[in-house]
């Protein structure tokens, strides 16, 4: 049998020379480096068509002499694959806090550069967010179903009702319809109809809150995998909101329900979403504080704050799912199957959480996840400053 060595040499005849670039830290690929062959047989793919300003390699792959990564046409620098247990434990990091102010992005970024030394990558967190969005999907399945029962058949009913003039055309805007039968109009202010008339609203709220951040993510897509995963950046971040929820927690009013949800409670919290896509700020954090400022209740901050989470990660995760399954940058790259059960351990440790965190609320302040931000985001300082971990 014909030996590593001259396997690679026959190879390496075979294929067009290209330039070597230099093996080690701080080399940058680029569409004109092709394939290189640092010595011991580890190989750089170089996968960017134009170098991404800041992009440094820090790993190199392992692959048989001979496999060629060129022509992919992504960004990055290959790292190394993800073990089981590394997979489990960041499926359950992303479980326990992603409902949490304490930013589940965050926590993916550091447990996986502190204990694993390599990032996760926004991928593998935007990926396992489907199960703990599947986890509030299954919670709070009687509150969606009749949210989008009632949007669909009022919104029909309005169409139908305005085309036949059943109700008046003026200045104010209102969702009071009658609810139109075969024996006509039924007369409005029953309860069911009240929930019926919130759920249409909330469902309005859910869509117009969403669409500022669907259009910043898409946007800044490539900012939010590379540069925003700064631990200096994660760890201000955790430690300057904390100090915004605190002050959410101080000056909001907490007097008003969910049922009166405005129009303008939907956008405000749906652009506080768009801050989230930092990590280190945290989605229910921003959009709950944001709540609270309004004057919400906290109980109904949080509530509304899963609901307008459901569209928003959803996509992504749908969205980075070929990015997770062939990674795009240097780090720690998931298997399909590591993906799918740290996927399913998110969405049963998350189940548990929405569970218990909206018995919390209901009793606590948020300022008990102050304390823990401010701290975290110390220890990472402490960390970062003192070289043990890298920033990158």
């Amino acid at each position: 049998m014909a030996s590593r060595e001259s396997r690679g040499t026959s190879e390496d005849a075979a294929r067009p020379a290209r330039s070597p670039v230099p093996r080690g830290p701080g080399t940058q690929g680029g569409a004109a480096a092709g394939i290189t062959r640092p010595p011991g047989d580890m190989y750089c793919r170089c996968r960017i068509a134009v170098p991404l300003s800041g992009v440094r390699c820090r790993r190199w792959t392992n692959c048989p002499v001979g496999t060629d990564f060129s022509g992919s046409g992504r960004g990055g620098c290959v790292g190394e694959s993800m073990t089981w247990l590394q997979a489990l434990v960041l499926g359950l990091v992303q479980g326990l806090t992603e409902f949490l102010p304490v930013s589940s992005s965050a926590h993916l970024r550091i447990v996986s550069s502190v204990f694993f030394g390599d990032d996760a990558g926004a991928s593998f967190t935007a990926v396992t967010q489907l199960g703990t969005e599947a986890a509030v999907l299954v919670y709070f399945a009687k509150d969606i179903w009749r949210i989008i029962v009632a949007w669909f058949t009022t919104l029909t009913e309005k169409i139908s009702a305005r085309s036949r003039e059943m109700v008046p055309i003026t200045d104010q805007v209102t969702t009071k319809l009658p609810i139109v039968t075969a024996g006509g109009p039924v007369p409005y202010g029953l309860d069911e109809d009240r929930q019926r008339e919130l759920d249409y609203r909330i469902g309005w709220y859910v869509i117009i809150a969403t669409i500022p951040i669907g259009v910043i993510g898409f946007v800044l897509k490539d900012q939010i995998r590379t540069g925003a995963r700064n631990l200096w950046l994660v760890s201000f971040m955790l430690i300057a909101f904390a100090l915004v929820i605190a002050a959410a927690e101080h000056y909001g009013a907490k007097r008003r329900s969910i049922e009166q949800l405005t129009n303008r409670d939907g956008l405000v919290m749906g652009f506080a979403q768009c801050l989230a896509l930092i990590p280190g700020v945290s989605r229910s954090g921003a959009t709950s504080s944001a709540g609270l400022f309004l004057g919400l209740e906290r109980e109904a901050a949080v509530r509304f704050s899963f609901l307008l989470a459901i569209p928003a990660v959803t996509a992504s995760g749908l969205f980075s799912l070929p990015d997770a399954f062939e990674p795009a940058g240097e780090g720690l790259n998931a298997s399909g199957p590591q993906l799918l059960v740290a996927t399913i351990v998110s969405f049963v440790v998350g189940y548990a959480s929405v569970a218990w965190l909206l018995k919390f609320v209901s009793k606590h302040s948020f300022n008990w996840f102050v304390g823990y931000r401010i701290v975290l985001g110390l220890v990472i300082m402490g960390l970062l400053a003192g070289g043990v971990v890298s920033a990158t």
